[in-house]
C-alpha cells in the first residue's frame, strides 16, 4: 500500500433550508459584492445576499465554453464583484470554477443536481472544439451550500443521468489504494444505487443522493481521470453530447464486473439512454473520439457503447 493524500478545503453546508446561509457563508470568505450565477432557481439565493448581490449572470451553458467564461468575467470586473455565487448543475459550477481561478476571488457553489464536482479541484473547459481538464487548487470552492429543498422538484430523467453522472465519479475511485478513498467510493456507490432502487423523488431519496454526490466528488478529487471521464469529456467538448446522460450512457461499459448490470438495469428501468446512439453520436465519429482520448480501449469501449452491446 503506497499513497499521498491531501483532503481538500472546502466549507461543506448540508441540511434542508441550508441556502438561508448564503449571506453568512460569502460574509465569512470576506465577500461585499456577489456575482450571482444562476439560470433557474436562484431568487431565493438572491434574495439571501440582499446587499451584497452586485449582478447576476444567467447565460451558463454546459462544457464551460471559454467564450462564455469571458463575457461573465466582463461582467464580474464591471460589476466590482470580488466573489463568485453559482446555483444549478455542472455548468453554473463550472462557469464559477472558471471565474473564481481567473480572477482570483472566493466561490461558493450551490449545486442542484448530483455531479459532485463541486468539492473537487478539477475543472474542464471547451475551446475551439476541445473539452481540457486541468487541476488546480485555484478552482476549489471555498464553500459548498447543499440544501436538499432546491433538489426537490428536480425532473425525474435529470435526476437519474445526474445521479448516475456522481456514480461515475465514486467508480473511478473504488478500489484505490488509499483505504478512506475506497470507503468513501464504496459509500457513494451504494448510496446513489440504494437511492435509484426506489422511489428517487421522496425527501428520503433526494437527500441520499445529494450526500452520495459530495462523496463521490470528494473522492474524485483524490484520483487521476481514467479513460470513463476522458470519453465523457471528449464526447461533450467535440461532439456535443449532453453531459450527465453521457456518462450514464457509457458508464455499464467502463465500470467493473460487479456493478455493470446494477447500472444498466437501473438506466433502463427509468428510461435513460444507454446507448451513445439514442443520444445522436453518429457511428462514423467513433474513430474521431478515439483519437482524440488517446487511449488504446477507447474505440472498443465507444463501440460498444454506441451499440449497447451486451454489457458485462
Amino acid at each position: 500500500m503506497s499513497f499521498t493524500f491531501e483532503p481538500g478545503r472546502t466549507r461543506v453546508v448540508f441540511g434542508r433550508g441550508t441556502a438561508a446561509s448564503v449571506r453568512e457563508e460569502a460574509e465569512r470568505l470576506g465577500a461585499t459584492r456577489v456575482l450571482l450565477i444562476a439560470r433557474h432557481g436562484g431568487d431565493k439565493v438572491a434574495a439571501g445576499l440582499g446587499t451584497l448581490l452586485a449582478a447576476r449572470f444567467t447565460g451558463a451553458v454546459m462544457h464551460t465554453p471559454v467564450e462564455v467564461t469571458e463575457r461573465a468575467l466582463a461582467s464580474l470586473r464591471e460589476h466590482g464583484a470580488n466573489c463568485v455565487v453559482s446555483v444549478g448543475g455542472g455548468s453554473s459550477t463550472g462557469l464559477s470554477k472558471a471565474l473564481s481561478a481567473r480572477a482570483g476571488v472566493p466561490q461558493i457553489v450551490i449545486p442542484t443536481t448530483y455531479a459532485g464536482s463541486e468539492v473537487t479541484p478539477v475543472l474542464g473547459e471547451t475551446a475551439a472544439g476541445l473539452k481540457k481538464t486541468r487541476r488546480d487548487p485555484a478552482v476549489q470552492p471555498g464553500a459548498v451550500i447543499y440544501d436538499v429543498d432546491l433538489t426537490l422538484d428536480l425532473p425525474l430523467d435529470v435526476t437519474v443521468t445526474s445521479a448516475l453522472n456522481a456514480l461515475a465519479h465514486a467508480v473511478a475511485a473504488r478500489g484505490n489504494e488509499n483505504p478512506l478513498v475506497d470507503a468513501i467510493a464504496t459509500k457513494a456507490i451504494e448510496g446513489v444505487l440504494h437511492a435509484l432502487g426506489g422511489n428517487p423523488s421522496t425527501v428520503d431519496a433526494r437527500t441520499e443522493l445529494l450526500s452520495s454526490a459530495w462523496l463521490a466528488g470528494t473522492c474524485l478529487a483524490s484520483v487521476p481521470m481514467g479513460l470513463h471521464h476522458k470519453l465523457a469529456h471528449v464526447l461533450g467538448g467535440t461532439f456535443g453530447l449532453p453531459h450527465a446522460a453521457t456518462h450514464t450512457a457509457l458508464l455499464a461499459h467502463t465500470a467493473p464486473q460487479d456493478l455493470v448490470k446494477r447500472i444498466h438495469d437501473t438506466a433502463t428501468r427509468f428510461g435513460a439512454a444507454t446507448s451513445l446512439r439514442e443520444l445522436g453520436m453518429a457511428e462514423s465519429d467513433l474513430p474521431r473520439a478515439a483519437e482524440i482520448a488517446e487511449h488504446p480501449d477507447a474505440l472498443r469501449v465507444l463501440t460498444n457503447a454506441w451499440r449497447d452491446a451486451s454489457p458485462g
